[in-house]
């Protein structure tokens, strides 16, 4: 995806990560115009009617991603993909292997499917625990390859492997970047990176959960980011 067609008060989408949709409303009011994207993962889907706060956010003229991380037997994933379509849904996730992710591909009419890399909250430690004794960015790339391959819209990456992405990638493929913090932090974001830096290496969208949620103010939170996200792009295009 070209950087200059993303319009830059969409780069930011908000994780709205708490388990009512009364919380989710109240802090989507509070943030008001300062954010127009969303994401809704599950605990927040599970936890209240799912697809009304995501009907109720199109509602609200926002844009939505449900990340959901869809793994399960590739007729599975395509199937409940398929209960996505006509809900104005901008971006949905799934993880697994070519068969899961081509079904979920060819299954979205319209959604963008987003193939999840490695989680930012895993570290080589992690990895090595769960059996994959192998180097974070090159995996991240080769799964990269094979969602695009497999007709996927882009890829969920930290933006520590984003140059790399971008390079891998080219021009055509979305990349959502997680675990973005502006400064130090004390939480389970083992590989997390600050807004200017995931842009200036080539993330496209960048995912802010708790750096907003628990903010004094979430609204002045969402504009500082904002303002970053601005000025990098300024400096970038």
């Amino acid at each position: 995806m070209s950087q200059t067609s993303i319009p830059p008060k969409q780069r930011l989408i908000v994780a709205l990560d708490v388990p009512s949709a009364t919380e989710a409303r109240a802090l989507v009011t509070e943030i008001g115009d300062a954010v127009n994207f969303y994401k809704v993962g599950l605990e927040l889907f599970t936890g209240a009617d799912g697809f009304g706060i995501v009907d109720w956010l199109t509602g609200q003229k926002k844009n939505v991603f449900v990340d959901l991380k869809f793994f399960d037997v590739p007729a599975t994933v395509g199937r409940a993909v398929s209960q996505l379509q006509g809900r104005g849904i901008t971006f949905a996730t799934v993880h697994g292997n070519d068969a899961m992710m081509r079904s979920a591909a060819d299954a979205a009419d319209g959604v963008g499917i987003l193939a999840v890399t490695v989680l930012t909250s895993l570290d080589k430690a992690d990895m090595l625990d769960l059996g994959f004794d192998c180097d974070i960015p090159e995996l991240v790339c080769s799964r990269a390859r094979r969602a695009i391959a497999s007709g996927c819209a882009g890829v969920v990456a930290s933006g520590q492997e984003a140059q790399m992405l971008r390079k891998t990638l080219g021009p055509n493929g979305v990349i959502v970047t997680p675990g973005i913090r502006s400064g130090a932090h004390d939480d389970d974001q083992k590989r997390a990176v600050t807004p200017r830096r995931a842009l200036m290496d080539g993330s496209d969208y960048l995912v802010v959960g708790r750096p907003i949620r628990d903010a004094q103010s979430p609204r002045d939170a969402a504009v500082q980011i904002q303002s970053e996200i601005q000025s990098t792009l300024t400096e970038l295009l």
